[in-house]
């Protein structure tokens, strides 16, 4: 594939450049267990997908970072920068988060370790384009949770303040950079097959292992028959607010030949969540 230089195609306004900011959280002993509403189920979701962020997020800088000498245009450059920045710091918060809930026996080391194992075969079978059309995917995924789950119903508030304060700033981080990668993409001339089939491996791929990991955390914990958690978040997710299910249309316009990752707005949500979660816990890097 030959790459083509970076023009007026990009979509990556001065308003949407990434800003790496220097997280400072307080992940105290008084921290319950269940920080999420008392919920096990709940809980144990954001756990698991906790676990994948740090090898996963390295797959994603490492993808956008290979083609970065392609990209002559300056914002995109610098977009791409913030982008590598607050996903570095992403990967390193989530590894102490991590770490922490490992100590008060919620064992992610190993779904780390699967997860890696899985990042690690992407590099190996999948061609350069296809790995970054894996980021776009897995991006596109993220995003959506962070603006139509975390920022727009009532997750945050249900949390312990000091866990709420880590999964908004990483929220509306990944609400920030959500189209770089797909930019960088289309900058590098991906091909829209590659783009379609990869979404496609992904949408089976994201729900299955975090699903499975869900299970196993839980059956780990003592929780597996918890039926009032388990319903309790399956209605959350898919009944009432249903939070899963709204997010349907945003995920299938992924397959337009048209679709661009700032067709969905997002920035009411964003601005409001930077206001009251964005406080003294966070400094500015770059």
């Amino acid at each position: 594939m030959v790459a083509r230089t970076a023009n007026a195609d990009t979509n990556t306004p001065k308003a949407f450049i990434p800003e790496v900011r220097q997280p400072d959280f307080d992940l105290a002993d008084d921290v319950p267990k269940y920080w999420w509403a008392n919920d096990p189920a709940k809980t144990l979701l954001l756990a698991a997908l906790s676990a994948s962020f740090p090898p996963g997020e390295r797959f994603f800088i490492d993808s956008v970072r290979h083609y970065q000498k392609h990209i002559t245009d300056p914002e995109l450059k610098a977009a791409v920068r913030g982008f590598i920045g607050q996903e570095a710091h992403h990967s390193k918060e989530h590894k102490a988060l991590n770490g922490y809930m490992q100590d008060r026996g919620i064992h992610l080391d190993r779904l780390e370790r699967e997860i890696q194992g899985l990042m690690n075969g992407l590099r190996r079978h999948l061609s350069p384009e296809r790995q970054l059309a894996h980021t776009v995917a897995v991006e596109h995924f993220t995003a959506l949770l962070a603006e139509e789950f975390l920022l727009k119903y009532n997750a945050l508030e249900e949390m312990d303040p000091r866990m709420a304060s880590i999964w908004a700033w990483h929220a509306i981080e990944e609400s920030e950079h959500k189209s770089v990668a797909f930019d960088v993409y289309k900058t590098i001339g991906g091909s829209e097959f590659v783009r379609v089939t990869e979404m496609m491996a992904v949408s089976v791929m994201f729900p299955l292992f975090s699903g499975i990991h869900l299970v196993q955390l839980m059956k780990e914990d003592g929780q597996l028959f918890n039926l009032k958690s388990w319903l309790g978040g399956l209605n959350y997710m898919w009944g009432k607010p249903g939070v899963f299910r709204r997010l349907l249309p945003a995920y299938f316009s992924y397959y337009s030949p048209d679709f661009h990752p700032r067709n969905h707005d997002a920035r009411g949500l964003v601005e409001r969540a930077k206001r009251k979660w964005l406080g003294p816990v966070m400094r500015k890097v770059s």
